[in-house]
């Protein structure tokens, strides 16, 4: 009888005992901002355009002037839209649109 209450004290003992041997659980999340803070930033290199890549800055401006006007008509073409009447050259508009905005990402980034 005294074996059984000696082995019953210490596993009652060790129950007691081991939630103090987990670690404490850490949610992801905070684990990957601790990583990312503890990383070393290196800033990015800017790398000069090659020769053959620099455009031409005057003609640049101009295609950027003649985006900026058109996107300027747009938002007046759109409430003649909800009014019943469909501007003809919306679709146009928007197509070149596209196209000098396509051009210029092309000719500007890397």
């Amino acid at each position: 009888m005294r074996l059984v209450t000696l082995c019953l004290a210490a596993v009652v003992l060790c129950s007691l005992l081991a939630p103090g041997q987990q670690q404490e659980r850490i949610p992801v999340g905070v684990e990957k901002a601790r990583k990312a803070r503890t990383l070393p930033t290196v800033p990015p290199q800017l790398k000069p355009l090659p020769p053959w890549r620099l455009a031409d800055p005057a003609r640049l401006q101009q295609e950027a002037d003649e985006l900026a006007k058109l996107a300027q008509l747009i938002p007046s073409q759109v409430q003649e839209v909800k009014a019943g009447r469909l501007p003809k050259d919306l679709s146009e508009r928007l197509k070149r649109i596209e196209e000098l905005s396509r051009q210029l990402r092309r000719e500007l980034s890397p």
